[in-house]
């Protein structure tokens, strides 16, 4: 069976491997190994806080893994996931083949955590859409002054 290439991200609970994190990593990767996976690419993304608590913890160490493993292999590596204490959540996805050499460059190259820090300016959040914004293209016309009751009622000339 062809084997395909899988990104996992998986959020670590930073009080459990604050310490020791090539500790954690090395019981990660052991579980992919473990089930023949062979691992391409694999870093720390970030720490964050998180917007609510998942299972009593309020940040995590994010950890991207990218890997080529059997498709039947998976859920045997999720199980293994799911039953490692330091793991708070994961997700799995697999990669598109005509996308997988660009994703493995990006998570190899030491300089991706500094393409995340660029933002983009948030008042052009409709430029991509044809610069309409939410008037859908029509020209933006000043709102109305709100008429006073003598002026409703008085006759037009």
């Amino acid at each position: 069976m062809a084997k395909n290439v899988y990104e996992c991200l998986i959020m670590l609970d930073s009080s459990k491997v604050s310490g020791d994190v090539p500790a954690a990593v090395a019981t990660i990767e052991g579980s992919l190994t473990k089930h023949q996976a062979e691992i391409l690419a694999s870093r720390p993304w970030d720490e964050r806080r998180l917007v609510y608590p998942i299972k009593g913890q309020k940040k995590a160490l994010y950890y991207l893994v990218y890997y080529k493993s059997e498709p039947s292999a998976v859920l045997a590596i999720e199980r293994d996931f799911k039953l490692n204490e330091s793991i708070l959540r994961f997700l799995t996805v697999k990669i598109n083949p005509k996308l997988e050499e660009t994703m493995l460059a990006v998570a190899r190259d030491p300089h991706a955590l500094a393409l995340q820090a660029v933002v983009e300016d948030p008042t052009d959040d409709y430029s991509d859409f044809g610069g309409g914004g939410r008037r859908g293209g029509r020209d933006f016309r000043e709102p109305r002054e709100p008429q006073t009751a003598d002026a409703a009622a008085a006759p037009e000339e």
